[in-house]
């Protein structure tokens, strides 16, 4: 039965590299997969691309293509990552100015774009999700709107031989599920296959924590050498089986109970798992250890994909201004407290204009709140100050106020910083498949 190998080379935007470059030297994989896009990355990415049109892609696509792209080249590794975010076209041209940089020669670059509905939403009648409310009310403060499309651009540009595939907001499991229809010729009536290689997509969308990242608890989940922690391969079979593992001798560990965790992740119904493809069931999903760090996976199945994509819209919700300051040694708890009740009175002197503020004891009730936080008297206390306003100018204020604890608040006040910031939240839309459809394009060198 043929067999494919997928390498999951980062499981988000700022993911480390360096095990990108042993999954293409060590893993013996056809594919690398660099899946770095999140909700608000996209949004955000926008509004580089508003400043500037050749900008919007991946903030660290250049450094990961300098470090993998000749080698994948060499051994026939195909590249697969959603990096393009609100650029796809940009990203590939970046990546042929770094070919012909490397002297690389024969190199196919696919863009896939389509998922940017901004103006289709603007103009629908569309409501969002959270909320039930229309678009239509936030309308003017809208930033982003990309749809969650699906594996058929990334397996249109594996057919017409794309060597290094960039693309903008698909789901991410559709990134590692493409290759494997292309590969074991799948058709959208393979449902139950779909299902499994959704699964496998999840287990891998989130780089090392399937290899023991996110999992490590010291003294009851222990997990080995996580400052080399591998990053994770799936050996797939044609119908569907899986087995994860990862480079031999790289940091951490596969396991049955490391899987189990990252199949949970993020999953709010285990039956009806909506994703663009189909609509997986992981409900009957086994995990098997067949050797050490290699675990069989099986049992996922899937039913009809939906008649519609998610849309993840992004739009200007507020601003957020912050000030922080640290007190230590014998009564550090006291002068923070005394520090948090003059910022308070402060911003009211000050008329500061906020509709939320927080007063936080960082390492004393700034996670759990005052019920749950009853640890002894620490040595040492951070206090943050954080509000949110209509406006730059308002946020700003509210970090001032907490410097000048320095020479106008209790002894002992140091390392005080200050921010403000613009605040990007995101909700959800669904939209007709009918309303876009993928778009390919390519460029060679």
């Amino acid at each position: 039965m043929k067999t494919i190998r997928i390498g999951s080379a980062a499981g988000y935007s700022g993911d480390r590299i360096e095990p990108a470059v042993e999954l293409a030297e060590k893993g013996n994989v056809q594919y690398l997969v660099f899946e770095c896009l999140a909700e608000r990355t996209i949004a955000i990415a926008q509004q580089a691309k508003l400043n500037d049109p050749t900008k919007g892609y991946d903030a660290l696509l250049a450094a990961r293509m300098e470090a993998v792209l000749k080698q994948c080249h060499e051994k026939g590794i195909k590249i697969i990552t959603n990096m393009g975010a609100a650029n796809p076209q940009a990203a590939a041209q970046k990546v042929i100015d770094i070919a012909k940089a490397k002297g690389i020669k024969g190199l196919k670059v696919a863009s896939v774009s389509g998922d940017d509905v901004f103006e289709e939403l603007k103009a629908g009648d569309y409501k969002i999700m959270e909320t039930g409310r229309p678009v239509a009310e936030i309308s003017n403060s809208l930033v982003s709107a990309n749809a969650y499309m699906g594996v058929e651009g990334i397996v249109q540009a594996l057919r017409d031989g794309a060597d290094v595939i960039i693309t903008g907001r698909v789901s991410d499991p559709s990134l590692f599920l493409a290759p494997q229809i292309f590969e074991f010729g799948w058709s959208e009536s393979d449902v139950e296959k779909y299902g499994r290689g959704v699964v496998t997509g999840h287990l891998l969308e989130c780089g090392g924590q399937i290899t023991g990242g996110y999992f490590a608890d010291p003294g009851k989940k222990d997990v080995p050498d996580l400052a080399r922690l591998g990053f994770p391969i799936a050996e797939i079979s044609e119908d569907g089986t899986t087995i994860i593992t990862k480079v031999e001798g790289s940091g951490g560990m596969v396991t049955p109970a490391t899987c189990k965790e990252q199949m949970l992740y993020e999953i709010h119904d285990t039956y009806n798992y909506l994703t663009p493809d189909v609509t997986a069931d992981f409900t009957k999903v086994t995990f098997t250890q067949d050797g050490k760090d290699r675990v069989r996976v099986e049992g996922a199945t899937g039913r009809a994909r939906p008649d519609t994509y998610k849309v993840s819209v992004g739009y200007i919700d507020s601003y957020v201004g912050e000030g922080q300051i640290s007190y230590a040694g014998p009564g550090a708890l006291a002068r923070a407290k005394l520090a948090l009740e003059i910022v308070k009175e402060r911003l009211k002197i000050m008329n500061v204009k906020t509709s939320e503020l927080r007063f936080d004891m960082i390492g004393v009730n700034s996670i759990h709140g005052d019920k749950l936080s009853q640890a002894p008297e620490p040595y040492e206390v951070r206090i943050r100050v954080t509000g949110r306003t209509e406006d730059m100018k308002e946020a700003v204020r509210i970090g001032n106020e907490v410097e000048t604890l320095y020479t106008n608040g209790p002894a002992g006040g140091g390392g005080a910083t200050k921010s403000a910031r613009q605040i990007v939240a995101m909700v959800s839309a669904l939209m007709p498949r009918s309303k876009t459809a993928p778009v390919v394009e390519y460029l060679e060198v």
